[in-house]
Formats: C-alpha cells, sequence, structure tokens
C-alpha cells in the first residue's frame, strides 16, 4: 500500500466562545459538544478550553470565533483564530 507524499492534512475547524483576551496575541477558547452516554443513554455536556494564537489581537472576550488545527507555536498552543463568527453586543 503505497501512501502519498504530497496529501494534504485535513484541518479540523471548532466553532467556540472567548472567555480570555488578557494575554499578548493569545485568546482563550471554550468549545462545549454534547454527546449521549452509550451505557446510560443520558446526553452529557463537556467543555474544552484551547489556547489560540490570534496575531492581530482582533477577537475580545464574549466573541464567537471559529479556530483551526495547525502546528504547535509553543508548549500548549496548536489552535488558530479563522474568523470571528459573531461579535459581542454592545450594551
Amino acid at each position: 500500500m503505497a501512501i502519498k507524499e504530497n496529501a494534504e492534512k485535513v484541518k479540523k475547524y471548532m466553532i467556540g466562545e472567548v472567555v480570555s483576551d488578557k494575554m499578548d496575541k493569545t485568546i482563550v477558547v471554550k468549545i462545549e459538544r454534547t454527546f449521549e452516554e452509550p451505557r446510560l443513554h443520558k446526553v452529557i455536556r463537556t467543555s474544552k478550553r484551547y489556547k489560540v494564537h490570534d496575531e492581530e489581537g482582533r477577537a475580545q472576550e464574549g466573541d464567537v470565533v471559529e479556530i483551526y488545527e495547525g502546528s504547535p507555536r509553543s508548549k500548549d498552543k496548536y489552535m488558530y483564530l479563522s474568523r470571528i463568527v459573531k461579535t459581542k453586543s454592545k450594551e
């Protein structure tokens, strides 16, 4: 079985909410997912927080953003900001 050398890796895209923008060029995004537990058939909601590289510092706390997986930038930062889906409403 031959493996293609120039095969492009498919990027994982996720949508989540910015929970922190206090770091320089980095935001923290919370991704929530729901799934049904197989044995008990109970719906479970879990969340995970990702450190995301934001070069221009466009995203602010409360925004809904789209992120994707890429090459590691640091020890625990390997996600990148793709676009801002919805900005926080001004109240």
